[in-house]
């Protein structure tokens, strides 16, 4: 059976084949067995009317043509013929007893001439309820052609009746109102004497053999309908099993899908799963904006702390950083300890200046949810609060696939990278350090202060680092002045002027007062002055 249905669904055109040649097959069928039928009716009809007449033949000669030759051919019409010699039955006692000779002969057609009202000298007519009702029913309509049909039969025969009303001729009141017999003698022309009925019975195996042709049809298309259900149902409940199986290894692969989601950045692990991203070893070049962030003096806290408490203080840093960062769009490198690598611009980028942007904004509400922890944490026991310093550059890194063909992990490497690192270690506790290249895409939306240029391993330019001006920051007070906008730069913070620069500052300002207020002076490009 297998093999069966394996070959139609490998092979649906023999399928289809197959299906075609039913169809036709049915009205086929159906032809054979109509013709079938109406040769059975045919035959049957004319060996029932040969039957007949061999009766009707075999009781005219006996009761008719022998008894007039026996008398010298004198006849004499009588209902008790047989004790008068040359005596032949009259009509009511031919039908009566041609019906009763019917009757012994056929056994399949039964013939009954019947009335209420017999010669005194027979037995009285024994009707059935169709005759009484049929006589009835002539009588009172009075309409002598009228003919009433009776079908009846049960699992196994089926019977048909047809009645039709005796009716009194001339010749039949005559005899009947002078007959000393006759139980009646004001017979009129049309009265209805009695009925004759005709019953034909046939069983209905014969005639369910005569659709031979149909019946084979559907036990052969039954079988192979029972054959296909069979294949449907193993089918079925291999789907079923494999449906269950499915569904066992989705639930499986969600769950390992949700565990390994955990070690991966969001970014990174939708567009492993998507497709987007193949799992090769292999890099690209890009420009990125790098964070980088650690605890300050975070040794000396472990210290201070039992290992189930700084497990759950670091934790709940983690977690609460890594929904800042989802927020943001920030791809999370790793954990290192208790420092956080991220960086924007990979897998998916918004744009340079718009990733640095991001960054920042990031960086700022990681210090201000930091703080908010630290209120916790101390309400909690902690006494010593956790400060982390932020670093954060803009430039070219290679980012991509990392190890080997079995091990491999998604990061970024590069001096840009490294630079991030070194721009944190120079924050202050709780600040954020960005490099020039993040601070050109942010100056409009942070306040920053210019650092001493420093030196860099891997890098052989100057770096000049940037401290963000945070809003609990004292350089933050009114002393500062900032603006920005189409050809100028300005930041000037007083405060933190020595004698020297104090100098500097008048001598530029000075100078950059003289050049806008110049009327004879041609337009030149505008200079950036970072005081």
């Amino acid at each position: 059976m297998r093999t069966i249905g394996r070959f139609f669904l490998k092979n649906p055109g023999w399928l289809a084949t197959l299906v075609l040649v039913a169809l036709l097959a049915l009205p086929v069928s159906v032809w054979l067995d109509l013709r079938n039928l109406s040769d059975q009716n045919l035959n049957s009809q004319a060996s029932t009317l040969n039957r007949v007449i061999s009766v009707f033949r075999a009781y005219y000669a006996s009761n008719v043509v022998a008894r007039i030759s026996a008398a010298g051919g004198q006849a004499y019409p009588l209902h008790d013929f047989r004790d008068t010699e040359g005596g032949i039955p009259i009509p009511a006692t031919l039908s009566i007893e041609l019906g009763n000779a019917i009757g012994a002969e056929q056994g399949d057609v039964d013939y009954r001439f019947v009335s209420d009202y017999s010669f005194t000298n027979r037995a009285p007519h024994v009707l059935t309820p169709l005759e009484v009702s049929s006589l009835a029913n002539f009588r009172r309509s009075g309409d002598a052609s009228k003919t009433l049909t009776s079908v009846m039969g049960n699992l196994v025969d089926r019977s048909i009746s047809v009645v039709t009303p005796v009716v009194m001729e001339s010749g039949c009141v005559a005899c009947h109102n002078a007959h000393p017999e006759s139980p009646k003698t004001d017979w009129r022309v049309g009265d209805i004497r009695g009925i004759q009925s005709v019953t034909v019975r046939q069983p209905l195996a014969l005639s369910l053999w005569s659709f031979k042709w149909l019946l084979a049809y559907l036990l052969v298309a039954g079988g192979f309908g029972a054959a296909f259900a069979t294949v449907q149902f193993r089918l079925a409940g291999q789907f079923d099993r494999l449906n269950s199986d499915l569904e066992d290894k989705n639930r499986f692969l969600a769950n390992v899908s949700e565990k390994l989601s955990k070690y991966l950045s969001p970014q990174v692990f939708k567009s492993i799963f998507l497709g987007e991203k193949g799992v090769e070893i292999s890099t690209e070049r890009k420009k990125l904006t790098v964070f980088f962030s650690d605890i300050k003096d975070f040794t000396a806290t472990t210290e201070r702390l039992q290992p189930e408490e700084l497990t759950e203080l670091l934790n709940e840093y983690f977690s609460e950083m890594s929904v800042i960062a989802e927020k943001h769009g920030a791809t999370i490198d790793k954990f290192i300890g208790d420092a956080i690598v991220g960086f924007f611009g990979d897998p998916v980028s918004q744009g340079v200046a718009q990733d640095a942007r991001a960054c920042v904004t990031m960086a700022l509400e990681m210090q201000r949810r930091l703080a908010d922890l630290n209120t916790e944490w101390l309400s909690r026991g902690y006494e010593h609060p956790l400060r982390a310093r932020i670093g954060i550059n803009t430039g070219y890194c290679n980012v991509g696939n990392f190890g080997s063909a079995t091990r491999m992990d998604y990061t970024v490497i590069g001096a840009e990278a490294n630079l991030a690192a070194r721009l944190e270690s120079i924050a202050e506790p709780g600040g954020i350090v960005i490099s020039y290249e993040t601070w050109a895409h942010v100056r409009d939306i942070v306040g920053v202060r210019q650092l001493e240029p420093t030196k860099v391993k891997g890098i052989s330019r100057e770096v000049v680092p940037y401290a963000v001006v945070m809003p609990n920051d004292e350089h933050a007070a009114g002393s500062a002045v900032k603006e920005s906008s189409a050809g100028l730069q300005l930041f000037l913070d007083p405060a933190l002027l020595d004698a020297q620069s104090r100098t500097t500052a008048r001598a530029a300002l000075t100078l950059a007062l003289e050049r806008i207020g110049g009327e004879s002076e041609p337009k030149k490009r505008p200079r950036q002055i970072q005081l």
